[in-house]
This record gives C-alpha cells, sequence and structure tokens, in this order.
C-alpha cells in the first residue's frame, strides 16, 4: 500500500472516530442570567414600552445639564466646539445648513431618552439613573419648547410627549417611487441638463484653508 493512501485511510478513520464527539455541544460558557440580560435590554419604543419606573423635572435636568452634559454640549445645548448642539435648529432641515436637534429632526422623546440612557455621559456611559435620566430629556423638551419650566416627565405620561418633527418622517417607499428610474445600463453620459452643487466641504470646516494646511518638512 502507498504511503498516500496510507494517510488517507487513516484520515478518513480518525474523521469517523470524532464524528459523534463533534456533534456535541462543546462545554463552554453558560446561557445568560436573567439580571445579565436585563442589563442590556435597555431599548425604549416610541410608545413608551421599555421605560423604567421613574420622573424628572424640567428643573433638576437643568442642574444635571450642566454639571454631565454642558461641557460638550454648552450650556444652553448650542454645542461646544466640535461638539453636536442638542437644542435650537427649529425650522433649518430646509436650509443650507440644517441642525438636527431633537426640536428640529428627532422624531420622538424616545431617542432623546435612549441615547442618553445608553451612552451618555461621554466616558462614563450608563452612569445615570434612571431619574437622572428621565430628568435631563425634560430639560432637552423645554429647551425644545416642547414643555413648560415647570414639567415633570414620568414613565406615566411620557408616550403623550410629541416632538415637532414627528410627523417628518415616512416610510422608504422608492422601490416604487422611483422604480421607474431603474435600469440595467446605468446613465454615464449627459444625464442632466444641469448639476447642482448641494454641499461644500469648507462648511463643515473639514477642508483647510489657503495658507492653514500644517508644514510638512
Amino acid at each position: 500500500m502507498s504511503r498516500s493512501r496510507s494517510f488517507a485511510l487513516a484520515f478518513a478513520t480518525l474523521l469517523a472516530a470524532s464524528a459523534p464527539a463533534a456533534a456535541q455541544l462543546l462545554p463552554l460558557g453558560r446561557a445568560a442570567m436573567p439580571a445579565e440580560i436585563a442589563a442590556w435590554d435597555i431599548d425604549v419604543r416610541p410608545d413608551g414600552q421599555g421605560l423604567p419606573a421613574g420622573k424628572g423635572s424640567v428643573k433638576d435636568g437643568e442642574r444635571l445639564f450642566l454639571e454631565q452634559c454642558a461641557a460638550c454640549h454648552g450650556e444652553f445645548g448650542e454645542g461646544a466646539g466640535r461638539w453636536p448642539p442638542v437644542a435650537g435648529g427649529r425650522g433649518s432641515l430646509k436650509s443650507e445648513n440644517p441642525e438636527k436637534t431633537p426640536g428640529s429632526y428627532w422624531p420622538f422623546a424616545s431617542t432623546i431618552f435612549d441615547y442618553v440612557r445608553r451612552a451618555m455621559p461621554f466616558g462614563n456611559a450608563q452612569s445615570l439613573g434612571p431619574d437622572d435620566v428621565y430628568a435631563i430629556t425634560a430639560f432637552l423638551l423645554f429647551m425644545t419648547d416642547v414643555v413648560g419650566e415647570d414639567f415633570v416627565l414620568s414613565n406615566a405620561n411620557f408616550a403623550s410627549v410629541k416632538l415637532p418633527n414627528a410627523d417628518g418622517f415616512r416610510d422608504d417607499d422608492r422601490e416604487t417611487a422611483e422604480k421607474q428610474f431603474w435600469g440595467r445600463e446605468p446613465c454615464m453620459k449627459d444625464c442632466k441638463t444641469e448639476v447642482k452643487v448641494l454641499g461644500h466641504a469648507r462648511a463643515l470646516d473639514v477642508t483647510p484653508g489657503e495658507k492653514k494646511g500644517p508644514k510638512v518638512d
């Protein structure tokens, strides 16, 4: 018997012997505990499902915002440095420089609550308790002119809050609305009568101006 044939037979025998063991589950890890699942399952739906019990006032939210958020987002939510604003921007979506804030763009209060609860403050995420998150959300709603300064947000009244751009979103209907433009052969020449520039990198402050670039030796 040739050496190659002997090796093939030995390898086939090894695979056959190991097949039952491979079919068994490897003894690694364990099932997740309910408390561990709950620690990750913190998303909040627009209708309020997933909210923890709690409440927070605009006044408490202002204090917390100044302590935990203002360093990046500004004392009035206007944004500090290159950090994004979280207030203002109403009516700016159709302008040349739209500001996508809770008051101008975000559709639901749950977006504010969920993001603050999950990811803020920067560098110390999920350090805020439920009442703190309710309070900060209430303050941002006040800065957005959605609620008054005496408002107290809670899991009981959360679903009643409506943001200005709640009706500004629609389902993606490109499969029907734009199907007439689809084709196997894309247009490569003289496709439009004119071309409009919709944005400039310089407006985003990502393109250095003349004589402002770093020196290269």
